[in-house]
Formats: structure tokens, C-alpha cells, sequence
């Protein structure tokens, strides 16, 4: 790459992708340009914003293809790498939690719990006993003291979360002083070897596209999948990891933050809406809430949080490369999950397109 080492790379789409890959490749003394529909400052531009950063492979296994689990398992050990670098960077905190997750359900619904535990057995077979514990009223309640109405849960050990409105400041300032060219407010159509900017056109030596459902022109069967969630505080409820709630009609995640707030979501609808919050899908989330813990009665809702998050046909990820354009697209529900190890590969591919040019 020291050959290389001036070519000048476009990343389209300042999202999470788009800065995880800016950040990667400025750190190959790349000249790197980030192009921004919106306003890269501004929360809750994106599907990113929306998220609850949850980084949890075998929590998604029963319901998603194995590869999902793959590579969420080499993005658990990324993040932990990423996140202590990023951390040195931007001079900022971006608390990254490696604590487990914990799964529960009301006694009606306990077969919901064997259930998956069955199914990671069956993709899993015996290391699944590695990975997750099952856990009684009494060890549940020594890992989770706020979930003391249970009895019973799994442990999934390993799991992860990160605080995504910590993370992307971060990612910006660490772009910042990595000398990235930011260009805000810019929205542009992507080619091979060039970006479009009407009336202009602008040539790199390779164009990474990584617009989200900007690039529904360009991908095909590209969809949006809305996502809502909702953001409470607490004095009197303290959980000390995810939780998920099973449920035969929706699956609850209360996600805590260091400062007494809990990112809490379960829907998941096949329309591109971006309409605020539905009071249905209120009244769902602070049901089962409640059920969590009776105390979160007196939580105040802060803020809702609405988006959609591209997806392919099959829901796995879009990762398509040619001389002088790669595409990647369609992370899902598992932006977070999935995004280091498929930054790691377009990096590679990156490499590979800057070796043969020279």
C-alpha cells in the first residue's frame, strides 16, 4: 500500500458503515473524502442514530441465517479492539460493554425460553452449553437484581453493546483529526471511479457506496424496514446489561445507559414511514416494560426514535465490488452486529483495488 498511498478514495453515506470505513482507511495514509446527504453533527440523520447498539450474535442465531453469527462473533472481538483505539483518537469515552445479555419470560411464556434454548442447540450442538447459562430465581437475580420477579432466564455470555451516541462523535471527531474531507449536505449518485455532485463529477481511484436506502436505485429488491424505539429514565430501576423479554407476539430489548436512561424497542414493520411513533407501538413497549419491572411505571419517556433500516430480500448483507466501485448495503436490524467484520472486508477489497492499480 506505501505505493498507494495518496489514492484518493470517496465513501458515500456518513452512517455507521461510512464512518467506521472513513476511520479504517484514513489510517492507511489514504486520501479520503466522506460525501453526507445530511448533516454529519446531527442525531438521528440516519438508522444508525436509532439503534440500541446491541452487539449480540447468539441472540439473533435463532432467528438468522448462521453467517450472521459468524461475523457477529469477529465484529465482538473488532469492537473491542476499534472501540479502545477510538477511544485514544477522539479523546472521547465510547463505552463499549462486553457484560453478557439476559433473556426472560413470564411464566406463561416459558416455553418461549426452552424454545430458544433448543434452537441454539440446534445450530449450535454442544458448545451452545459454553455459551449460555440457564440461570433460576436466584442466580437471575444476583446478575440482573431488577429482574427479581423471574424465575428463570438464560445467560448469554459474550454478548455486547455499545452506546451508538457516544460512538458516532466519536467516529467524527477521530475524522476529523484524521485529516478526512467532510462533505455535508451533499447528495450525490455514485459510479465507477467517480462521484456524481450535479452539475459536477468528481474522479477517485475506487468509490465506496454505503447510502443506506439511498442507494434504492442501485440494489436490487433494497427495502426499508422501520424500526421505533423509545428512550425512558430512571432513578429507580438500574438493569446492568440488555435484557430481552420473549413474548409470542414481540420480542422486547431494554438496553441501560451509564446515565440512568433505557433505550427500549420490539417493533419491526415492512414499511419505509418515517411518521412518529404510533401509540400503539407506545402502549406495546411500555407494557412490556412495565412487566420487566413495575418501578418503570414512573420512568419518564425522553424521546422516541424513529428510522428505517435497508435490508435486502434475504436480510443478509450487500457486499458487491468492481474496479473502482464497491457497494455495501443491506445491514438490517444488525448494523452493529454486523459492521466491523464488513468494514474488515471492504477494507481488504480496498487493498486488493489500490495493489492492481499499481
Amino acid at each position: 500500500m506505501t505505493s498507494a498511498s495518496k489514492a484518493k478514495i470517496a465513501i458515500a453515506g456518513g452512517g455507521l458503515l461510512g464512518r467506521l470505513l472513513a476511520w479504517r482507511l484514513c489510517q492507511r495514509e489514504l486520501d479520503i473524502t466522506l460525501f453526507e446527504a445530511g448533516d454529519l453533527s446531527a442525531a438521528g440523520g440516519g438508522a444508525c442514530w436509532t439503534a440500541a447498539g446491541m452487539i449480540s450474535p447468539l441472540s439473533e442465531l435463532v432467528h438468522c441465517d448462521k453467517q450472521v453469527y459468524t461475523l457477529g462473533l469477529k465484529s465482538l472481538e473488532l469492537w473491542s479492539e476499534w472501540s479502545r483505539q477510538l477511544e485514544q483518537q477522539s479523546g472521547q469515552q465510547v463505552e463499549y460493554r462486553r457484560a453478557g445479555s439476559i433473556l426472560v419470560a413470564h411464566g406463561k411464556d416459558r416455553s418461549e425460553l426452552l424454545q430458544f434454548l433448543r434452537e441454539l442447540q440446534g445450530k449450535l450442538g454442544e458448545s451452545v452449553r459454553e455459551q449460555v447459562q440457564p440461570l433460576d430465581s436466584r442466580a437471575l437475580a444476583n446478575l440482573e437484581p431488577a429482574l427479581h420477579s423471574f424465575e428463570q432466564g438464560l445467560y448469554l455470555r459474550g454478548e455486547a453493546d455499545i452506546d451508538n451516541q457516544r460512538l458516532l462523535p466519536a467516529l467524527l471527531s477521530a475524522l476529523r483529526r484524521g485529516g478526512v474531507t467532510l462533505r455535508e449536505n451533499s447528495r450525490v449518485s455514485c459510479e465507477v471511479g467517480q462521484i456524481s455532485l450535479p452539475p459536477q463529477r468528481e474522479q477517485f481511484d475506487c468509490v465506496i457506496d454505503c447510502r443506506g436506502l439511498g442507494a434504492k436505485g442501485q440494489i436490487e429488491g433494497l427495502r426499508g424496514v422501520r424500526g421505533e424505539v423509545m428512550v425512558v429514565e430512571s432513578q429507580e430501576v438500574a438493569l446492568q446489561r440488555p435484557v430481552r423479554l420473549l413474548h409470542p407476539r414481540y420480542k422486547l430489548y431494554a438496553v441501560p445507559r451509564s446515565d440512568g436512561r433505557t433505550v427500549i424497542g420490539a417493533t419491526e414493520i415492512e414499511s419505509e414511514d418515517l411518521s412518529p411513533i404510533s401509540v400503539r407501538s407506545s402502549m406495546e413497549l411500555s407494557s412490556a416494560l412495565y412487566s420487566l419491572n413495575p418501578a418503570f411505571a414512573e420512568a419518564r419517556i425522553i424521546e422516541t426514535r424513529v428510522n428505517c433500516r435497508p435490508a435486502t430480500m434475504d436480510n443478509m448483507p450487500y457486499i458487491h465490488g468492481e474496479d473502482g466501485l464497491i457497494r455495501v448495503n443491506g445491514l438490517y436490524r444488525h448494523g452493529y452486529l454486523l459492521a466491523p467484520a464488513v468494514v474488515a472486508q471492504v477494507e481488504n477489497q480496498v487493498a486488493q483495488q489500490l495493489l492492481q492499480v499499481v
